[in-house]
């Protein structure tokens, strides 16, 4: 957990009467903020929340040993916590949001901080905003699936969105650096565990919307509705919203908060394409922006979704300031996201790439994009993970089946189903004709896909895209599908 080298000391009486609780030892000193008890130290409050499995209260004693000197919690975890200071709250993570940007002083507010939110894009958007900031010499931060940034420290990410004590932390670690500038995406999972309580950005997106995560939401509609909240004067200032996705229609109506729209082909929106030509190596653009703006140049990503995300990131760099003909001379350092798209070249003489799609719109746009770089097959293999949306599967199936010329159907992060069960789910009653496959074994999948593969074929691996293990039966085993499709190309070779 990354945190500001001069912490906060803020005397638990203020903090008791900022959440308007009773607490005692009101004198103690906080000097910092924690829901992991392995990351706790001295003068830390520990956040103990409600977990899916076990509460968070069963760690204040190793908190407390740790240096904890206070625990936050709800009434049940409070009759289990002894020998050390409690506030109790109503709901502890909504709570600790809000205490977590008053602790470390509102630091979203002193930087030009952007949220990305959507089922696809979050990454590459995000990322594509922090390269071209440091190609105009910003400082800038990143938060995200593949990594976090602060300048040009590389941090590893947990997961997608932070948990707030986390976030709030890392924000005024950024600050305190002289950040300018902070990029970060926003998971539907986030905000409705109430993680972003507190954070405040200039300016949010929203990339589109598809079938994800319906293991946790009861609906696309629900699903909907997560998003749509980031979309208010709670969390922000500004929207900008890509009107070619349904739901972004949507949104543009419902909207409360002031907004932008883009789109790839609308010349009414605010921000669009005049043209886009396909290129070996990308596309070559001309975007039209509000005022008049007209930037052109070649942005070397492929593929008509990578528009749609270095659209709003040219959207977003603008409103943070950074001249246009600046981001015109970035177009060229633009170079997308790990796993997306990333193209895996060991000197054979055909296309393969790694992507991370694993939604069913994902698998079917990035199948498209490839097969228009081949006059040959298109070879892919993919996977569902385990415990999670099984609706879905079917649906990833007959996007592979429909979407490529050679189907190879594998595991992808198991977890603790039955890999064999999730591949019967993806085919339904489809049977594999050869020379597509059924193969348990992701590395042997791989290997045999590569096998196949011709001087004007396409090959490319879908589903875990940056991920350098693989979850089978609780065991996060290693495996980085960059690394085992460049040796089975070399093998090949």
């Amino acid at each position: 957990m990354i945190r500001p080298l001069t912490p906060p000391h803020k005397s638990l009486a203020s903090i008791a009467e900022l959440l308007e609780t009773e607490t005692l030892h009101g004198e103690l000193e906080i000097t910092g903020l924690t829901h992991d008890s392995a990351n706790v130290q001295p003068g830390d409050i520990f956040l103990a929340f409600p977990g899916q499995r076990v509460h968070g209260a069963k760690f204040a004693a190793a908190a407390k040993d740790s240096g904890a000197v206070a625990v936050l919690t709800d009434s049940e975890g409070a009759e289990m916590i002894e020998n050390i200071p409690v506030i109790v709250v109503k709901n502890p993570r909504r709570t600790a949001g809000t205490l977590s940007a008053w602790f470390y002083g509102e630091p979203m507010r002193d930087i030009f901080s952007v949220g990305i939110t959507g089922t696809n894009g979050k990454t590459t958007t995000t990322t594509l905003l922090h390269q071209i900031w440091t190609f105009v010499g910003h400082e800038a931060g990143l938060v995200g699936t593949v990594e976090m940034r602060i300048g040009r420290e590389v941090l590893a990410s947990k997961r997608t969105t932070p948990e707030s004590s986390e976030l709030q932390a890392l924000v005024a670690a950024m600050r305190e650096r002289h950040v300018r500038d902070f990029a970060m995406e926003v998971s539907s999972h986030a905000l409705v565990l109430e993680r972003m309580k507190g954070s405040h950005f200039a300016a949010v997106g929203f990339t589109n919307l598809s079938q994800d995560h319906l293991d946790f939401h009861s609906n696309m509609e629900e699903y909907f509705q997560a998003k749509a909240a980031l979309f208010t004067f709670e969390y922000s200032d500004l929207a900008i919203i890509n009107i070619d996705d349904l739901y972004g229609q949507r949104l543009v109506v419902d909207c409360q908060i002031p907004y932008r729209t883009l789109s790839r082909t609308n010349s009414k929106a605010d921000w669009s394409y005049v043209s886009s030509h396909k290129l070996p190596s990308g596309n070559e653009v001309v975007v039209r922006g509000p005022g008049g703006i007209l930037l052109q140049g070649q942005i070397p990503l492929h593929g008509e979704f990578n528009l749609d995300n270095a659209l709003m990131a040219i959207a977003m760099a603008f409103e943070s300031g950074v001249d246009p003909l600046d981001i015109q001379r970035s177009f060229t350092a633009m170079q997308g996201a790990a796993g997306r798209l990333e193209a895996i070249n060991v000197g054979q003489d055909f296309l393969a790439f790694v992507d991370y799609a694993h939604s069913p719109d994902a698998v079917a746009t990035v199948l498209h994009t490839c097969s228009t770089m081949t006059s040959g097959r298109l070879i892919a293999v993919l996977g569902c993970g385990g415990d999670r949306d099984t609706t879905k599967r079917i649906l990833m199936g007959d996007a592979l089946r429909k979407g490529a010329d050679i189907a190879v159907f594998t595991s992808d992060n198991p977890r603790s189903e039955n890999p064999d069960e999730i591949l019967k789910q993806m085919l339904g009653s489809h049977v594999v004709q050869s020379p597509s496959a059924v193969i348990t074994d992701r590395a042997q999948a791989i290997a045999y896909a590569a096998s196949l593969v011709q001087s004007d074929d396409v090959l490319i691996v879908l589903g875990k895209g940056h991920e350098t293990g693989q979850e089978i039966a609780g065991v996060v085993h290693p495996f980085d599908d960059r690394l085992v499709l460049a040796q089975a190309i070399g093998v090949k070779k």
